[in-house]
């Protein structure tokens, strides 16, 4: 008969407690990671703004973080009267033409869906690097 011997364990259960810090500061994680996100594309949005009067680029706002159900959510908002024409488009005084959309936070969204991978990568890295520490 063959006898496996003792096993110390200990560092898997050091692991596991490791872990359950993982899972407890996750939510924080999210609200962190949204925060950059729409920091991001709040920065982008105004620099596509055009600048008339500057009442248009000075409108844009980052709302408050609302928590619905089990997704959190922020908007950027713009309040300024004529934000949507300028957005996706008018058509002219006269009815005869049209002025195209300018599609600044469309614009932005995009571009910062094509960077999100990377972005997130990298915050997570740094999540677990943090919470991970042997």
């Amino acid at each position: 008969m063959t006898r496996l011997g003792d096993f110390d364990y200990s560092g898997l259960l050091y692991f596991k407690q490791r872990i359950d810090q993982l899972q407890e500061h996750a939510h924080a994680f999210q609200e962190e990671c949204l925060k950059e996100l729409v920091s991001r594309l709040f920065a982008k949005t105004v620099a596509r703004t055009p600048v008339l009067t500057g009442e248009l680029r000075r409108g844009w706002s980052i709302g408050p973080i609302q928590h619905v159900g089990s997704q959190i959510q922020i908007e950027i908002i713009n309040p300024v009267e004529y934000a949507m024409y300028v957005e996706y488009g008018h058509r002219t005084k006269d009815h005869k033409g049209w002025v195209e959309g300018r599609f600044m936070l469309t614009t932005s969204i995009e571009e910062l869906e094509r960077e999100l991978p990377a972005i997130l990568e990298r915050k997570l890295e740094q999540f677990i690097k943090e919470h991970l520490r042997w």
